[in-house]
């Protein structure tokens, strides 16, 4: 004879009853208060990181999931993400404050500096082929790195605050753009 389950959403932490089965009325818990069975936690976890990523990814690859540090795994996959999106704001923010101190400081325009622009750009290109996602992010991005670049700019160039735009002055397709070097007379 089967099981048959009283309908719970997905998620919820609520008491369910079989109403079929081995032994009727048998209480279990399902959800997200929960968990069957309860997952392990390695301790390397917090004394050998490195250690523990080695066994976790042996575990993985051997297919033995029940033994494997899910919780940490999963908190681990999401800092990666966090970790790549930083990657984005930072290299476009020092694209964006080499970008400003080329328009802002045309003495200055050297090979250097037209270099670490050139540079800055294929590490984003690269950056973005590598995780096409961020893309959609790059809104945002950019937003967040022109605030940090004009900072960089200020120190940098000892130029003040009211000589720099208070928005970012390029699109990211400009900003990237190979051809692209801003000038004092255009924006």
């Amino acid at each position: 004879m089967g099981r048959s389950w009283n309908y719970i959403p997905k998620g919820s932490a609520q008491r369910i009853h079989r109403t079929n089965g081995a032994r009727m009325g048998d209480v279990i818990y399902r959800g997200a208060a929960a968990r069957e069975p309860a997952m392990p936690q390695s301790p390397l976890y917090e004394t050998d990181f490195h250690a523990w990523a080695k066994e976790q990814a042996a575990l993985l690859r051997a297919g033995k999931l029940s033994a494997a540090d899910i919780e940490n795994i999963a908190e681990e996959i999401d800092s990666m993400g966090r970790s790549e999106k930083r990657e984005l704001i930072s290299r476009l923010s020092i694209l964006l404050a080499h970008l400003l101190k080329w328009r802002f400081q045309p003495a200055l325009r050297g090979n250097s500096r037209r270099l670490s622009i050139r540079e800055q750009r294929l590490r984003i290109e690269r950056h973005l082929e590598d995780n096409p996602s961020l893309k959609a992010m790059l809104g945002a991005a950019m937003s967040e790195s022109c605030e940090l670049a004009v900072i960089v700019a200020q120190r940098e160039t000892g130029l003040g605050e009211e000589v720099f735009p208070s928005t970012c002055p390029w699109p990211f397709e400009k900003a990237i753009a190979g051809d692209f070097w801003p000038d004092a007379a255009q924006p």
